[in-house]
């Protein structure tokens, strides 16, 4: 039997303890990377989509087609919509950011994006 001194038992199980005390914080930043890379993609997803109706709307498609056009860029769940004002055309976009974790802190965090064309003049 080896009998240690002092200073080799004193050390026994910090790795351990270490690690129990890092491994929830490095969980709670990975958490809140992930979620945060969630956000960054609806947002631009929903930039994307509102880019997309408004330049449809430019060429003077009909709101229905804005709609429609704008849908299919847009993250699921979706919301949009088109005001015109004279020959103003904006297109909101707004959409929940997806909860791909399954954690739940991004219940109620929606992320929106805005895009305002002029409507081309069309001569017969």
């Amino acid at each position: 039997m080896r009998w240690r001194s002092a200073d080799q038992r004193g050390d026994a199980g910090t790795a351990a303890a270490e690690l129990a005390v890092a491994l929830p914080g490095f969980v709670i930043l990975l958490t809140v990377l992930l979620l945060g890379g969630s956000a960054i993609v609806a947002e631009l997803r929903c930039l994307d989509a509102a880019r997309t109706g408004a330049r449809w709307a430019a060429r003077g498609e009909t709101v229905a087609d804005v709609r429609r056009v704008a849908a299919r860029a847009a993250p699921d769940g979706a919301e949009i919509r088109v005001t015109v004002t004279g020959r103003l055309v904006t297109v909101v976009v707004s959409a929940p950011v997806a909860d791909r974790l399954g954690v739940g802190p991004a219940d109620g965090l929606r992320v929106s994006a805005r895009a305002t064309a002029s409507r081309e003049l069309v001569t017969p």
